[in-house]
């Protein structure tokens, strides 16, 4: 009995530490939200671009600019989605949504996230776009797997797969697009629906 009650012990103890050094509110059905935003802003651009631009996307363009607005929006909703549903999930679990490490996690994440976007606009200024959909993943790859270690384990698997396709869709030019689709998209779903049934599903 005494060695049940020490081994009790213990992990309530690990589950303590744990909790107060990750963040662990995250939702997985906001990652799934996210995929499924990026895949049907994906399809729409995709249409936009063969029905008004014949084929063709030009940096100046009205066109451009719809695309540049629909990419604006799949991010709104998923950034909205994924607060709305975290503060669900932590009211449910009485934990705290903002403390040290919910700022650890956001600094680490969006350090990397705003000077890639910084210099995405800078290359797009230049006319210099063939590789922006690559650039997207890899610095969007960089910030998650940078903020992982004040998460749930599975940001950092998710980080290291943007990464890697970010870095494939740079050595073959002219796919970026399916490559974005592959990483926002399908991935986001994968690693939700992972996060979801493990840690969402019985809470």
């Amino acid at each position: 009995m005494d060695k049940e009650k020490y081994l009790q012990d213990i992990t309530e103890i690990k589950n303590l530490m744990n909790k107060s050094s990750r963040f662990i509110s995250l939702s997985g059905l906001s990652g799934i939200l996210a995929g499924i935003y990026a895949l049907l802003g994906a399809w729409y651009a995709h249409w936009l671009v063969n029905f008004e631009g014949k084929g063709y996307l030009t940096l100046h363009g009205a066109l451009f600019k719809k695309c540049l607005l629909i990419l604006i929006g799949v991010g709104v909703l998923s950034i909205g989605t994924a607060i709305l549903l975290t503060t669900q999930k932590a009211k449910k679990n009485n934990e705290s949504i903002w403390d040290a490490t919910t700022r650890r996690l956001l600094f680490n994440f969006l350090v990397p996230l705003v000077a890639g976007g910084i210099y995405i606009v800078i290359m797009l200024s230049q006319g210099r776009y063939g590789q922006s959909g690559s650039l997207m993943l890899l610095f969007y790859g960089i910030s998650l797997f940078s903020a992982s270690k004040y998460t749930l384990g599975y940001v950092k698997y998710l980080g290291l797969t943007e990464i890697l396709l970010g870095l494939i869709s740079a050595c073959i030019p002219g796919y970026g697009f399916w490559f974005w689709v592959l990483g926002f998209g399908i991935m986001h779903i994968v690693y939700g629906a992972l996060m979801y049934i493990k840690y969402d599903k019985n809470s």
